[in-house]
């Protein structure tokens, strides 16, 4: 009976959003590491913006769920402290459009410790930030700088688009070694569930997957983006066009391996994000795709991505964000061309 029970609850799944598996993650993280600890800005005792750490502190305590004061440069620096010293700290940034007076601190010693140090220390942290338009949220609250991160080496970026995927990308953050910037898609936040284990498992850093499979072009993107790709590729379907979705995860460092065999088997590829064109993490993408699949190439690789203005206000916001309309576009741009 002991063994069933315990395979049982191996294999038992919750219907979750996603802002209640990251909140299931982090819990299983503080269960299983007593050096594991979350702080922030109203992350205690209200439960975070979001409510994504509600209900943590009251079962682990004030010195393990730790409400900071506003001052996102002091939380980051507090955590490089914390990281070097044993502890595996989870700092909480409350948007990332707010993670710029921590800037310094990241690209100062954040991601340069393990290299300044030759290995002798590693920084074991999380840096948690909720991203992304799409929920009317004041002006610097919608950002999508991921770009400003993957130009960092020592950092990993990670970004995940389901409820599964989110639980299981925070627990692997928290276990690695080096630091992992969690991006956070809000607009995925609540808007569906899936079925999330409710023991703890990782989904490996590093690793992308694939969404649909598909034969005519490739479809790249991440987090609250997919949901939006998976309905275009609905849609185009029934025209006859076979797309194949890749879900990137972690966007530094990106798998290549998969981007490129995809795109030698489909000879097209579009990616879609919602930060600005210019600089953005799409042309990586397009470089890689050059590097590894030119030759395979039976279009240019197109691109549908937000503007290079800072994301406007409430009435703009939709027009900002790609849309199916402009998605549908780049597909039968390539598909024609």
């Amino acid at each position: 009976m002991t063994t069933d029970f315990t395979e049982a609850k191996k294999t038992a799944t919750k219907s979750m959003t996603m802002i209640q598996a990251i909140n299931e993650g982090m819990r299983a993280v503080l269960e299983q590491d007593e050096m594991c600890l979350i702080l922030g800005e109203d992350v205690g005792k209200n439960g975070g913006v979001f409510r994504a750490t509600d209900g943590l502190q009251e079962a682990f305590g004030i010195d393990r769920v730790i409400d900071t004061p506003l001052s996102e440069s002091g939380i980051i620096g507090t955590s490089v402290g914390l990281a070097v010293n044993g502890f595996k700290p989870i700092a909480e940034i409350q948007f990332m459009g707010f993670i710029y007076p921590a800037y310094d601190q990241i690209m100062t010693h954040v991601s340069r410790i393990r290299s300044r140090t030759m290995g002798r220390y590693s920084v074991p942290m999380v840096i948690r930030a909720p991203y992304g338009a799409g929920v009317r949220a004041p002006e610097i609250h919608s950002d999508s700088t991921e770009s400003l991160f993957t130009h960092m080496p020592g950092l990993k970026v990670v970004c995940p688009a389901t409820p599964y995927d989110a639980k299981g990308l925070l627990i692997a953050a928290v276990e690695d070694p080096d630091p992992v910037l969690y991006m956070e898609p809000m607009h995925s936040y609540r808007s569906f569930r899936e079925e999330v284990p409710v023991a703890s498992y990782t989904v490996e850093i590093g690793k992308g997957k694939k969404r649909i499979e598909g034969n005519d072009v490739t479809l790249i993107t991440w987090g609250a983006m997919v949901p939006l790709v998976e309905k275009v590729v609905k849609q185009v379907g029934g025209d006859g066009i076979s797309c194949e979705v890749l879900d990137l995860r972690t966007l530094y460092p990106l798998d290549e391996a998969l981007i490129a065999e995809s795109v030698q088997k489909t000879g097209r590829a579009v990616v879609i994000h919602e930060a600005p064109r210019t600089g953005g993490l799409g042309n990586d993408i397009v470089s890689i795709i050059n590097d590894t699949a030119f030759l395979y190439l039976k279009a240019p690789v197109e691109r549908v991505t937000g503007f290079d203005v800072p994301v406007p206000f409430f009435s703009l916001e939709n027009h900002y964000l790609p849309t199916p309309e402009r998605i549908t576009k780049a597909i039968e741009k390539v598909i024609h061309f």
